[in-house]
């Protein structure tokens, strides 16, 4: 396999690269440029995943019963390129636990894709220490050069989808976990509180993902954020009852939370850059490095298949919702719509449950087993003006194959480890 960098492609006369590589679908390629019948630089587009259990509608012969299958992508590659020392932030910001936008399904569909260049300074980003000292890292976007890849039409983005006014009314499909059985017990174990008050998912030993707006507001860093603290609950015991050596009939009193130090942050400028603008909520994620290992099951995260080939069109993320004190607060729903940074649903959530990790279980062809993988970042409700009138979404952030690759990067530190979304 060669690596060839994609900033450094020279387009033909009258095409525009985008630089998007599309979330949905793997990456197949055709030539940008290069002498002829050299590999030149291959241009991103996207294929409908083929063969045993594929998606595309065939029942696979190998798979009897249907599954719902993990697709398989081929990844692009983010790389630092360079690192500045920033001057210390002033962690003034107030913690906000909603977010808001101006621009809508429609409007984020219309938006035009980001070039190479704009996609590299959108995936550039800033690391804050615990000290408080903060820098910026530049990235370059590679992608694997691998034989002679049949160029291939994407599939049509979903039809627009009208919404109507929600938030929480009428029956509320939220359920309160409740229980050490269940809350100490995967996958609800992988949820932890952040001292500002949002969630986050476990990721890796040290990782924790969570939503960027929840530690940063676009301008600077939330107050608090250089002491951030991760929460990991844990049973408390009535008449100090111990743990593992208790017996059987010890009663759980209780769920408290067992805090640990935040190392660093990494917050795409993406977010930072465009959090005033239409595509600030894009790049709404981040990624906490703890000071020491978590000792729990953690999620993997996977690249956001389309919601078509959802298990039955849903997905699934457990938060600590402000109005529910204390409780782990579990839902699912099913994903109206969409665009190819964004998940736009009707999941019952209160602030606080912002930064939760959205996942699905699907099957994993190449080991043969049911796999949960986070997919996207809930980031929160979404007031958007339609024709003059206020309209609320629910939305979560998309992990796409670039996303995908800088997230795992940062939690690797190795590309060749994430290959595989």
């Amino acid at each position: 396999n060669s690596v060839v960098e994609l900033s450094s492609c020279r387009e033909p006369e009258g095409a525009r690269v985008t630089g998007r590589i599309c979330p949905s679908d793997p990456v197949q390629g055709h030539r940008v440029g290069g002498p002829a019948g050299g590999e030149g630089l291959r241009r991103p587009t996207c294929a409908v995943p083929e063969g045993p259990g594929s998606l595309n509608g065939r029942v696979s012969p190998y798979n009897v019963p249907w599954k719902p299958t993990w697709p398989a992508y081929r990844l692009p590659i983010v790389l630092p390129q360079s690192t500045l020392k920033l001057a210390k932030p002033d962690f003034d910001a107030k913690a906000k636990l909603e977010v808001s936008s101006s621009c809508g399904p429609q409007c984020h569909k219309g938006t035009p894709l980001p070039t190479y260049e704009e996609a590299k300074q959108y995936l550039s980003y800033e690391t804050l220490y615990a000290n408080g000292s903060r820098t910026e890292t530049q990235v370059g976007i590679y992608i694997l050069s691998n034989g002679e890849g049949r160029a291939r039409s994407r599939d049509s983005e979903a039809a627009g989808k009208s919404r109507r006014k929600r938030q929480i009314y009428g029956y509320d499909g939220r359920f309160s976990i409740f229980g050490k059985d269940f809350l100490l017990n995967y996958p609800f174990s992988t949820s932890v509180k952040l001292s500002t008050g949002c969630t986050g998912t476990l990721v890796a030993e040290k990782h924790v993902l969570t939503a960027a707006h929840c530690i940063h507001d676009g301008k600077t860093y939330v107050k608090g954020t250089q002491k951030l603290r991760v929460g990991f609950l844990k049973p408390k015991y009535k008449d100090g009852a111990g743990g593992d050596n208790s017996s059987s009939s010890a009663l759980v009193e209780k769920m408290k939370f067992q805090w640990i130090r935040v190392k660093r942050t990494h917050v795409p400028k993406g977010w930072i850059k465009g959090n005033a603008n239409d595509i600030g909520m894009d790049y709404d994620y981040a990624l906490l490095e703890l000071k020491k290992p978590h000792k729990r099951k953690f999620m993997k995260i996977g690249v956001s298949p389309p919601a078509k080939q959802l298990p039955g069109g849903r997905i699934h993320f457990s938060g600590y919702d402000n109005d529910r004190p204390g409780n782990l607060v579990y839902r699912f729903c099913d994903v109206k719509d969409e665009t190819y940074d964004l998940l736009y649903q009707q999941c019952d959530a209160q602030p606080g449950a912002s930064g939760s990790g959205v996942y699905v279980r699907m099957w994993k062809r190449p080991q043969q087993k049911w796999e949960r993988k986070i997919i996207g970042i809930f980031s929160g409700h979404q007031w958007v003006d339609m024709n003059g009138s206020p309209q609320d979404f629910n939305v979560a952030v998309r992990i796409t194959p670039l996303k995908y690759a800088q997230i795992c990067y940062w939690i690797k530190g190795n590309y060749l480890d994430c290959r595989e979304g």
